[in-house]
């Protein structure tokens, strides 16, 4: 039987350096983690090519560069991987001429890297006239 108050007042404490080692964990967790959305959310307006009779000469060399990244010197397709296969190929094609009008025709969904790619193997063998072929746009009533 208890008589008196010899109740012991004890103080309670919450240890919170555990909790903010949780909270820092769980921090870290998600900022490393999240991915991080680039530019997926901008609209883009590609610029229009205009169709001049006096401009459509039948170009000299054409590379073709399919939806899956494939490369075609005229008719040929490349075979092999990177630039230095296709540098090979154009060579083989244009022989010593340098001059000559080069057209890149590439499919709409190609990856940049792969017109980029025909570009720098055409850059690198010397070609200076280089044009990208496009499709031309309807013009509607009153153009």
């Amino acid at each position: 039987m208890r008589i008196g108050n010899d109740r012991r007042q004890d103080d309670f404490e919450i240890n919170v350096i555990s909790l903010i080692d949780v909270l820092l964990t769980l921090l870290m967790f998600f900022v490393l983690t999240t991915t991080f959305v680039q530019h997926t959310r901008m609209q883009v307006t590609l610029p229009k090519a205009s169709a001049d009779e006096r401009d459509m000469q039948a170009p000299a060399l054409t590379i073709v560069v399919d939806r899956d990244g494939h490369y075609y010197v005229g008719t040929d397709e490349v075979l092999g991987q990177g630039i230095e296969p296709l540098k090979q190929a154009i060579a083989n094609i244009a022989g010593d001429d340098r001059e000559r009008q080069v057209t890149i025709r590439a499919d709409a969904m190609t990856p940049h890297q792969n017109v980029v790619t025909a570009m720098d193997a055409l850059g690198q063998l010397g070609f200076t006239k280089l044009s990208i072929a496009t499709t031309p746009t309807q013009a509607g009533p009153g153009k």
